[in-house]
């Protein structure tokens, strides 16, 4: 499945990256709407909202273990 944000990517894993990409949306947002162009605004605030909840609100990081990046083979 394709996905519009995939947070499992590891560029996503910083806060400090996962918030600039949430305000820098709501700051265009903003500019759109103070420029009256209220289809733009409307399409940003939905983009907004949606990296808001993926990488923020409902952002999970998976452990090492899950990803399987193991040795691949068992101890004996």
């Amino acid at each position: 499945m394709i996905k519009f944000i995939d947070p499992d990517h590891p560029f996503y894993r910083p806060l400090w990256i996962r918030l600039l990409i949430v305000a820098f949306c709501a700051v265009w947002t903003a500019v759109e709407f103070y420029g009256g162009q209220m289809m733009w605004a409307t399409i940003f605030l939905v983009v907004t909202a949606y990296a808001g909840a993926a990488l923020l609100i409902f952002y999970r990081p998976k452990q090492a273990e899950e990803k399987g990046t193991g040795g691949g083979e068992e101890p004996k």
